[in-house]
């Protein structure tokens, strides 16, 4: 399959309520705002932005006039926008029709099925990405693909970093927690790229979660201010496990991510306006008998579906997260789980899909095969969104002329003409015959996966950069790292 820089929906988004539901929703999270508020903790800067704006500061708490965030946004955030790679082929627009697939973010732990489950390293980290760049149905980097837990933890955003620059071309994730990492971020970039393009244009994606209910600590608000003022792109996105962070129902969850998302956009308007938000919605249910949480359930599809149209009321790009699943294998469940995730979110018109593929164990891990199983999902999500062609080929009426009743197509010249690009051709599937299967070794899906995870890293090409860049990056990367103790929190 070539690969695409980004998806350009050619479908319809699934819209589950009407303008009666969407309006109760956003009067609903008006009422949150103005009469209970949201906390920002350990950042009086961000108190005094919001207090010259003209909301209520009281302590940490801060209270918003209905309608207050959605005009601060509305004024001056932009509805899309270009996230430039270093290797331009690999830009993505983001907005609008189009959706960006991105990898798994933030597991510890790594699972493939000769090694089992295991703390992930550095060496894990560069691999997976190299894995990435080779599939063509991503498009973004996807930032902390797992932990490498074998470097210091205030330290491994730096070599993650590089590691992403070096062995891949695509658009960049910036560290999330605390200013100081995401300055350091954004002082990588800038070598990339320049200080000037940097400030004019939007090179890094960050994500800035709320502390459902209603709170913002400031590791994540620190990180935000770093991106706003440089005019990098935030996705504002609340982290709800409903039943415990936020209601246990569709509406109510609706309405405190809605509150806790406008708050958040329209702060980073107020730092700098016009620079890039997105409202993000990360949303699941929990099992009610354990508390554990649970992923591709229903509640959690109506909540995504609903939130993407929200968004696009609200003028702003939409992020959510793709193939989520609690199993521990890249099996049936995880499949069935994460497949309901996806197509939802792709049904919602997320403009972002962080998560895409490789989520296994609640994001605890992160699976090799599973890596492969879902860019195989991805790949025919990608072909669902080109719709239907509706070209003078695609018609095909000289066909059904030259065939005529009662025979068949498979030798007619249209069908010949088209054999190559007919159908999508699953990388992971197996529709062979039974004995044919057999023959060639009765693989699962996740053992075929496992061979192709495989054959990419030997296939593997580092994408060209300038050796003076990577050169400066490197040493930048030693001054910090040799600036600053070990630290493992």
């Amino acid at each position: 399959m070539p690969r695409v820089p980004y998806i350009k929906r050619k479908i319809g988004t699934y819209d589950i309520l009407g303008e009666e539901g969407l309006c109760l929703i956003e009067q609903n999270a008006d009422r949150i705002l103005r009469d209970i508020g949201m906390e920002f903790h350990n950042d009086p800067e961000i108190l005094d932005y919001f207090r010259e704006a003209g909301a209520d500061v009281d302590g940490v708490r801060v209270r918003f006039e209905p309608d207050m965030c959605r005009r601060i946004i509305q004024a001056t955030a932009p509805r899309q926008y270009t996230q430039h790679a270093r290797n331009p082929d690999n830009n993505v627009e983001i907005g609008g029709d189009n959706t960006v697939l991105s990898p798994v973010y933030g597991p510890p732990f790594v699972h493939d099925i000769d090694r089992g489950r295991r703390y992930a390293t550095l060496d894990d980290f560069t691999r997976l990405n190299k894995i990435h760049q080779m599939i063509p149905q991503l498009h973004h980097c996807g930032g902390i693909v797992c932990e490498p837990v074998d470097v210091p933890v205030n330290k491994r955003h730096l070599d993650m970093m590089l590691s992403h620059i070096t062995y891949g071309d695509r658009a960049l994730f910036g560290a999330l927690i605390g200013a100081e990492r995401a300055e350091d971020s954004v002082a990588m970039v800038k070598i990339l790229f320049g200080d000037e393009f940097v400030d004019r244009h939007t090179v890094l994606y960050g994500v800035s979660n709320t502390n459902a209910p209603l709170v913002m600590d400031d590791a994540m608000s620190g990180s935000l201010k770093v991106y706003a003022r440089n005019n990098q792109a935030v996705a504002c996105t609340p982290w709800m496990i409903t039943g415990a962070m936020s209601p246990c129902t569709e509406a109510g969850t609706l309405a405190q991510l809605l509150a806790e998302a406008l708050a958040t956009c329209a702060l980073t308007q107020l730092i700098r306006p016009g620079t890039p938000c997105l409202m993000g919605s990360f949303a699941t249910a929990m099992s009610m008998q354990s508390g554990a949480p649970t992923f591709g359930m229903p509640e959690a599809a109506k909540t995504v579906l609903a939130a993407g149209q929200l968004a696009r009321r609200l003028g702003v790009p939409f992020h959510t997260v793709g193939s989520l699943t609690s199993s521990k294998l890249p099996d049936g469940q995880a499949q069935q789980e994460g497949t309901m995730s996806l197509i939802m979110a792709v049904l919602a018109g997320a403009n972002f899909i962080n998560h895409a593929t490789g989520w296994l164990e609640g994001g605890l891990c992160t699976g090799y095969e599973k890596t492969i199983i879902d860019a195989d999902l991805c790949g025919k999500l990608i072909e669902f969104c080109r719709g239907i062609d509706l070209s003078e080929n695609a018609q095909a009426m000289d066909a059904i002329a030259e065939v005529g009743p009662g025979s068949h197509f498979l030798s007619s010249a249209h069908t010949l003409n088209n054999f190559e690009t007919a159908f999508y051709r699953s990388s992971t599937g197996d529709a062979n015959s039974f004995e044919q299967w057999e023959g060639e070794g009765s693989l699962d899906a996740a053992q075929r996966a496992n061979r192709i995870w495989k054959q990419m890293l030997e296939d593997y090409q580092p994408p060209p950069i300038d050796p003076g860049t990577l050169e400066a990056l490197e040493e930048y990367v030693a001054r910090r790292k040799a600036s600053m103790p070990d630290r493992s929190y």
